[in-house]
């Protein structure tokens, strides 16, 4: 990456790779704290309310689609600035809604803020090599993580002293600044523009009959799905269940991602010499492990917070190891279809989230306990070890391991 800063002539400065994909991850979590108020707000039942994450997930998921080709055909830089224009004025009605339907349909808008996840990966992509690329998405991801992490603090305080509207302003400021640094640093990284926006949609089943494709995509899906299934059904395990206040929860989220930092950290440490295939069958057999241990904990009594929040810790540490080097994977196996590899890539692991996110929160009841989210949590990081394993044969097979 450049070492220019605000530069509009060169590639960004890694900061401002970092800040654009902070914006997208803020939103989606700093309000988790609010729902149950949001749910008394509104006079909505919880499963209704919670939409507003599922949507924002798949929303993401279907904007990925066209996000990626469109950055292929004109440009990373044009295609940004215009998805946080439209992440900002979403933001700013949604502070003022007056219903659960129309905060729900920001909410969807708001997921234009995709674009510094997707595009940052795609930066990253064209100009460095693949291994590099998953030490530096390594890098971006533990400096973006600080902003979620801390989102959930901040908007459980937020919450109980102002009311839930102050995340969604808290996100508007963030989203603003990121608007701005952007325009005054990003300098267009793709060089090969294509002809058409229809040549890069037609170039999906290329990238759709490629094994490998598949197997990096699915690795990321079912990684991320066990962390977005947490965001669905965490809320209301604490609020109902362990009887945490909107602060409490925010603490406590702090612990996930402090592992999902150190997985960042340590992805960005080692990806380079021990490989991809290797880093991501670590992170997801310690993600399992982490629900192994929530269910023994959970099973012999101890329904306490720390036995949902600690051994959740592990599913953030595993992911910040998996998810930089699935991404790698997915924007290299194509490179000259980075944009649209990252877009497609990307909806089919948002997607996969959304749908984990609605079932874990739809399982949930006062008298199921945290049980159905922990079985969803550990299915779907055995699933992502099986398809990690797949990469692998398929690697063995081309000789590429």
């Amino acid at each position: 990456m450049s070492g220019a800063y605000l530069n509009r002539r060169t590639a960004p400065h890694i900061t401002t790779l970092v800040l654009a994909t902070a914006t997208g991850a803020l939103a989606m979590n700093v309000f988790l704290p609010s729902l149950p108020a949001m749910a008394r707000y509104f006079d909505a039942d919880y499963a209704v309310v919670q939409l507003a994450v599922s949507l924002y997930l798949a929303a993401t998921a279907v904007l990925q689609l066209f996000i990626g080709p469109a950055s292929d055909r004109y440009g990373r830089r044009p295609v940004m600035l215009t998805c946080f224009a439209i992440f900002i004025v979403a933001t700013v009605a949604a502070i003022f809604a007056q219903s659960i339907e129309f905060l729900l349909a920001c909410r969807v808008l708001q997921a234009f803020a995709a674009a510094g996840m997707v595009l940052s990966r795609a930066i990253v992509r064209d100009t460095v090599s693949a291994d590099l690329a998953a030490s530096r998405i390594g890098y971006i991801t533990m400096g973006m993580t600080l902003v979620p992490m801390l989102g959930p603090i901040v908007g459980g305080y937020l919450d109980e002293l102002y009311g839930w509207q102050s995340t969604f302003m808290l996100t508007l400021v963030i989203g603003c600044l990121a608007f701005a640094v952007v325009y005054a640093d990003l300098g267009e990284t793709n060089r090969n523009l294509s002809k058409s926006l229809g040549a890069q949609f037609g170039a999906y089943p290329e990238l759709l009959r490629a094994r490998r494709f598949w197997g990096y995509t699915l690795t990321a899906a079912f990684t991320s799905g066990a962390f977005f299934a947490f965001l669905g059904g965490a809320p209301y395990i604490s609020s109902e269940i362990l009887h945490l206040s909107p602060s409490d929860y925010g603490l406590y989220f702090a612990i996930i991602g402090l592992g999902y930092m150190v997985g960042n950290f340590l992805s960005g440490r080692f990806s380079g010499r021990v490989g991809i295939n290797r880093m991501m069958l670590t992170g997801n057999l310690i993600a399992v492990a982490g629900m192994v241990l929530a269910l023994v904990l959970f099973s012999a009594g101890y329904a306490h917070p720390l036995s949902l929040f600690g051994p959740a810790m592990f599913t953030g540490l595993g992911n910040g190891i998996t998810l930089p080097n699935a991404n790698a994977g997915i924007v290299s196996v194509r490179p000259h279809l980075a944009g649209s590899a990252s877009g497609l890539g990307g909806a089919l692991q948002i997607g996969g989230g959304a749908i984990l996110s609605v079932i874990s929160g739809a399982l949930l009841t006062p008298d199921s306990g945290p049980y159905p989210l922990l079985w969803v949590m550990l299915l779907s990081s055995l699933a992502a070890v099986l398809a990690t394993g797949y990469v692998i044969h398929v690697a063995r097979q081309a000789g590429k391991l």
